[in-house]
């Protein structure tokens, strides 16, 4: 028998035609009733992938508190430093421009004066770079109150200032860099405790950069009447160590630290377009943006306006500027802050070019309310996009990459616009290449902005 099949040829097998009760009606229907089940099985697993992913979608959105003591404590805390150790201090700077070129640096040209107001305001952006790092990595506390520290001394030690150095070292470096240490981790620190109301909370945050504004070129500029410079600086430093006390108590991260890939300078940020775009954009706005709130005081003072009430301007525009903040943190949330920021950009870049023409105090007293009131969306919205473009573990770095861009931006600007306020006798010249540097900013967030939602309309 083995040997018959072995030698025997293969048979044929026989069509399915042939033989009709290969498959019955019961196997039949087994088959499709399996297949049918299958078919569920499919189904019911895409349902469930959708499911999580949907629900780990949520699941990552509620791990944000978005609200609560602890959260608003947050926003308290970093709304205190705002108020007067940041930029309630480095935005009255008009008024120490103005002071000094008609006092203590009477030898000094306004060009040269500038640049210690350009050096303080760049050095808050330019430490973003590492101490944002140093945040993603989960050092917040010590780098805070070091800076903290450091901004205290400094500020007592520009009541000794008397010469020029003197006050480029101590007002321009040592209070530029100590803002600087703890201004880049206030921006990170309130992304890790809001998501869906992260523009109000920022807006809020900012807010508290206005009335300090505000409030102390007023408060600076009597007591200099009544106790004289040093003993207002000193008064000054007081307040702000009481401020970065309440600051150093009430904020802290939350989420856990993670080492992103990239190191300090991470430049694999730049193969996305957008983000390099976002980055220029952001060095020519600040080539600009802040010419008037630097030299409207003096600017006014030039043709005649008394300067016991020119000093007023600046606070004037900072008023302007805490409303503008606190509409664009509720817009933000709603349309995006690219969205927010360009229209009110464009209208400030309108106001730069008109400045030069008010010529009463009225019309000043109008520019300078609009101008603050709409250069605050950019102020204060300009680093939101930046959550976007990544993740949040790794905004801190994102963050100091594009200060730094800025902070090149904010040290060239005013000492460019000195340059050529000195050389033209006038500020009409000036006032043309603020407003065409906003201009420019616009375009190019307008490449970035379709470079990221590729339509014409949407949130971004």
């Amino acid at each position: 028998m083995t040997q018959h099949c072995s030698n025997s040829p293969p048979r044929a097998l026989p069509p399915l035609a042939q033989h009709p009760v290969a498959f019955s009606s019961q196997d039949m229907a087994y088959n499709i009733t399996r297949g049918s089940a299958y078919a569920q099985k499919q189904t019911s697993h895409e349902t469930i992938n959708v499911i999580m992913s949907k629900t780990l979608k949520s699941s990552e959105e509620a791990d944000f508190p978005d609200g609560g003591l602890r959260a608003w404590l947050i926003v308290c805390g970093v709304y205190i430093y705002d108020f007067l150790p940041r930029f309630g201090f480095v935005n009255a700077w008009g008024v120490f421009q103005s002071y000094y070129e008609t006092n203590v640096l009477q030898d000094s040209s306004p060009s040269q004066i500038a640049w210690i107001g350009s050096v303080q305001y760049s050095l808050v952006f330019f430490p973003g770079q590492i101490s944002g790092r140093f945040f993603d990595l989960g050092y917040f506390r010590i780098p805070f109150f070091i800076g903290s520290v450091i901004l205290v001394v400094a500020t007592f030690l520009v009541a000794h200032c008397t010469k020029y150095w003197h006050f480029l070292l101590c007002q321009g470096f040592a209070i530029g860099i100590s803002c600087g240490i703890c201004f880049g981790p206030t921006l990170g620190i309130v992304g890790h405790w809001f998501k869906k109301k992260r523009g109000f909370a920022l807006g809020l945050t900012a807010v508290g950069s206005s009335i300090g504004g505000t409030v102390f070129p007023i408060a600076a500029r009597l007591l200099i009447d009544r106790v004289g410079f040093p003993w207002t600086m000193r008064i000054m430093a007081f307040m702000i160590m009481t401020t970065l006390g309440v600051s150093n108590l009430t904020l802290a991260r939350r989420l856990p630290p993670q080492n992103v890939p990239g190191g300090i300078f991470n430049l694999k940020m730049f193969k996305m377009p957008a983000f390099s775009i976002y980055c220029v954009a952001n060095f020519v706005a600040f080539l600009g943006i802040y010419t008037v709130l630097t030299y409207v005081d003096v600017g006014a003072i030039k043709i005649g306006i008394s300067p016991d009430f020119s000093f007023y301007l600046v606070s004037m525009a900072n008023a302007g500027s805490g409303v503008g903040r606190l509409i664009t943190g509720l817009l933000v949330d709603r349309v995006g802050p690219v969205n927010v920021i360009m229209p009110m950009t464009l209208a400030t870049s309108i106001m730069t070019f008109a400045w030069p023409y008010a010529l009463t105090k009225e019309s000043l007293i109008v520019v300078a309310i609009i101008y603050g009131y709409t250069s605050s969306a950019y102020v204060s919205a300009f680093h939101m996009p930046l959550y976007e473009m990544g993740q949040i573990e790794d905004v801190g770095r994102r963050v100091g990459t594009v200060m730094t861009f800025a902070a090149l931006g904010a040290l060239a600007g005013p000492p460019i616009s000195g340059a050529i306020n000195r050389a033209t006798g006038g500020f009409n010249a000036v006032s043309y290449y603020a407003g065409s540097t906003t201009l420019l900013a616009i375009v190019l967030m307008l490449v970035t902005r379709h470079l990221v939602i590729r339509r014409l309309s949407g949130k971004f």
